[in-house]
């Protein structure tokens, strides 16, 4: 029996053919790890480090075995009253059902260990998330390899608005994964900039992934679902709270190469996400506004105290990740698999895109393969991780190797 929930153990998840495949078998077949740290998410607050050196030292299984028992470990920050937090809430949860409510929705729970796990996020030690929720056929841990964050103020000017839509287009073209916090403001501006050019996004929510928030941006948070990822380390039905907010920062600065913060004010939440980035050794970057602005204090702070390098279009961003890309990960563009190891449907898609110069619009190469088009987008982001394809315009074409 399975001591989590009572219900009978499971066979470890097989190795499919796929990242994203495999996963989803292990989210269909849990093993007692994945389940016991479905139910750690939900005992716990995101980024909680007593939990995380817990986990250090014990798998996961035996954490919760030990917060049934009332177990005290013998490591700082954990004692009685926490312990007493966290027995609180175990009455009436299911991590069954909280798999099959996301997996019913076309997602799935990767942890550490999967071979979809960014390993950038172990950067944030005791604060590394017990586990995502991701919904989106992408592979996470190839798309983040190519990814840059966008963050700023909610309540934006149009001129943030602009040149937030504008660099994520011109990044989106330039084969770079924008990923922001779905949030109004220069986080929506960043989304649809990327999405208005066939580009690929990811959402970092402050909820659960199967939550629209906020509300007015549910149609923007569907095609982000569909087009791209939308991450959590929530369950689902969780709703956010200030501090959740602050918490999803750490994960958006850690997963990504770089951030860029396109107006903030002093108090802005969006530099705690710059100041997370500075402290992973990332590099933060700011955008100028009009000096008479108070949404572009703060950034004009950062960059004078030296904590952000100032950019003013995609080239400059891309010069500054590029240039250190090899030390924040060991692959830059993802590891090279030879063709004959790709996935049949990524294969299809490579197969179809053309060598010459000009390239293939999606629309031609979903013709071509069979596919669905934000399948094959998706699956050409992954290609263009690994190295096989670029993006030129609209258009993809084949690598030239010399």
């Amino acid at each position: 029996m399975n001591r989590l929930s009572g219900r009978p153990r499971v066979p470890g998840a097989v190795e499919t053919e796929t990242e994203t495949e495999t996963v989803a078998d292990a989210n269909a077949q849990p093993d007692p790890e994945r389940l016991a740290r479905v139910l750690l998410g939900r005992l716990s607050e995101p980024g909680d480090a007593v939990v995380g050196r817990w986990l250090a030292r014990l798998p996961a299984v035996d954490v919760v075995q030990a917060i049934r028992a009332g177990t005290v470990p013998d490591h700082p920050g954990l004692d009685s009253t926490r312990l007493a937090g966290y027995q609180a809430r175990l009455p009436g949860l299911d991590p069954w059902l909280d798999l099959k409510r996301v997996r019913d929705g076309g997602g799935r729970f990767i942890i550490p260990g999967d071979t979809e796990w960014p390993s950038q996020l172990d950067d944030l030690g005791d604060g590394r998330p017990v586990g995502l929720w991701v919904t989106g056929t992408g592979s996470l841990r190839l798309l983040a390899l190519r990814s840059v964050a966008m963050v700023g103020s909610r309540a934006c000017t149009a001129y943030g608005a602009h040149v937030a839509g504008e660099l994520a287009a011109q990044l989106a073209e330039r084969g770079w994964v924008v990923i922001s916090g779905a949030a109004y403001g220069i986080d929506a501006a960043a989304h649809r900039g990327a999405l208005a050019v066939g580009g690929m996004t990811a959402a970092v929510l402050a909820c659960g992934v199967d939550v629209a928030y906020p509300k007015g941006n549910a149609e923007l948070i569907r095609r982000i679902g569909v087009q791209g990822l939308l991450i959590s380390e929530l369950p689902p039905g969780e709703h956010p709270n200030r501090f959740r907010f602050v918490l999803r920062n750490r994960v958006i600065a850690a997963l990504t190469r770089g951030t860029v913060v396109v107006e903030a004010a002093v108090r802005s939440g969006a530099l705690s996400t710059a100041r997370r980035a500075r402290d992973l050794n990332r590099h933060t970057m700011g955008v100028a506004g009009p000096v008479t602005s108070e949404l572009s204090a703060g950034v004009h702070a950062l960059i004078r105290s030296g904590g952000a390098t100032l950019v003013t279009d995609a080239a400059e961003i891309t010069e500054l990740i590029g240039a250190i890309g090899d030390d924040l990960a060991p692959q830059r563009s993802g590891p090279v698999l030879p063709r004959d190891l790709l996935e049949p449907a990524v294969a299809r898609v490579l197969e179809a895109v053309p060598a010459t110069a000009e390239g293939a619009p999606v629309e031609r190469l979903a013709r071509q393969s069979g596919l669905p088009p934000d399948e094959v987008l998706q699956r050409l982001y992954e290609l263009g991780s690994l190295g096989f394809v670029e993006r030129h315009g609209a258009h993809w074409r084949v690598v030239r190797r010399r």
